[in-house]
């Protein structure tokens, strides 16, 4: 009787971890598609097949409805029409997706309250998403906006001065 239940406990976790992997599997590739076809080629028709309709882009000060966030990503993809955002690294963990992305693309268009310059730009960002029965529900994300307006030459350069390494050797003095 003990190996019996021995047995069926470790099936349980055996298939427990099965399902969790395959779920988890399933929820990076939605991550995929929504980066590949709607953050990078703009096929925002897609966000009814891949977001759920109350979904929340939980903001630092506010959160955005799906209809704000699609309408914020209209607005990148009119000031840098060629961009492309590359999912770099995904990992999931029960029903989160984390993305860690690099985006590229040269801003001569305006949108997002940004002038068109013609320079081109690089920046990193990470996104989590929490996927419910296939769809995303929830955002949390952050990019550097700073690299990004420095590259654009909207905000000046760090200026050159003491490193931080000198500042800390000198103090060590």
């Amino acid at each position: 009787m003990k190996i019996l239940t021995a047995v069926i406990t470790c099936s349980f976790f055996l298939v427990r971890f099965v399902c969790a992997s395959s779920l988890q599997e399933e929820n990076k590739a939605i991550a995929r598609r929504a980066f590949e076809e709607i953050l990078s080629a703009g096929r925002f028709e897609l966000a009814e097949q891949l977001y759920a309709k109350d979904f929340v882009n939980h903001g630092i000060h506010r959160n955005a409805s799906l209809e704000e966030d699609q309408a914020a990503l209209k607005g990148w993809h009119e000031a840098f029409p060629d961009v492309s955002i590359v999912p770099e690294k995904l990992i999931a963990e029960g029903d989160l997706v984390t993305i860690y992305w690099i985006a590229r693309g040269t801003n001569t268009g305006t949108g997002n309250g940004l002038p068109a310059t013609g320079k081109k730009a690089e920046l990193a960002g990470i996104t989590i998403w929490r996927i419910v029965n296939g769809k995303i529900k929830e955002e949390w994300s952050a990019f550097d906006q700073l690299s990004m307006m420095q590259q654009l030459g909207l905000l000046p350069q760090k200026t050159s001065g003491a490193s931080e390494t000198e500042a800390t050797d000198k103090k060590k003095e």
